[in-house]
């Protein structure tokens, strides 16, 4: 008997440095399933890649950025109330429309049996 397929949410990161221009980059993504609890992050910060979409882009904001959604998904309380709050909580602050360097693409679904594993193939695929 094989193992029950899990459905899951997910989020890409972009880096949206200049709105007025809508072009972004791809820089992380953020799983979310329900049934298991789980809500994990991916990103990469790579400045070359940034600066050749803005070069006025500061790498270390956007890492600052990406560092506080893993700290999120972590339930770490130096993120304040989003990192104290439920998994489903959590995902939704992080999934929420922003206006900052760092905004949440539109929200998709999918199964998978790994929640994890599955993390680690859409951050291969999508920012990787």
């Amino acid at each position: 008997m094989t193992a029950p397929h899990l459905a899951y949410q997910y989020v890409v990161l972009r880096c949206v440095p200049r709105a007025d221009r809508e072009e972004f980059l791809n820089v992380g993504v953020v799983v979310y399933c329900h049934e298991t609890d789980y809500l994990g992050a991916d990103w990469a910060c790579e400045p070359d890649r940034l600066r050749a979409l803005d070069p006025q882009v500061d790498p270390d904001r956007v890492e600052q950025a990406l560092r506080f959604v893993s700290a999120v998904c972590a339930g770490d309380a130096a993120a304040g109330a989003a990192g104290t709050a439920s998994t489903s909580q959590r995902f939704g602050f992080l999934k929420a429309p922003r206006s900052t360097v760092v905004r949440p693409g539109p929200v998709h679904g999918g199964l998978t049996l790994d929640p994890t594993e599955q993390l680690r193939r859409l951050g291969a695929q999508l920012v990787g």
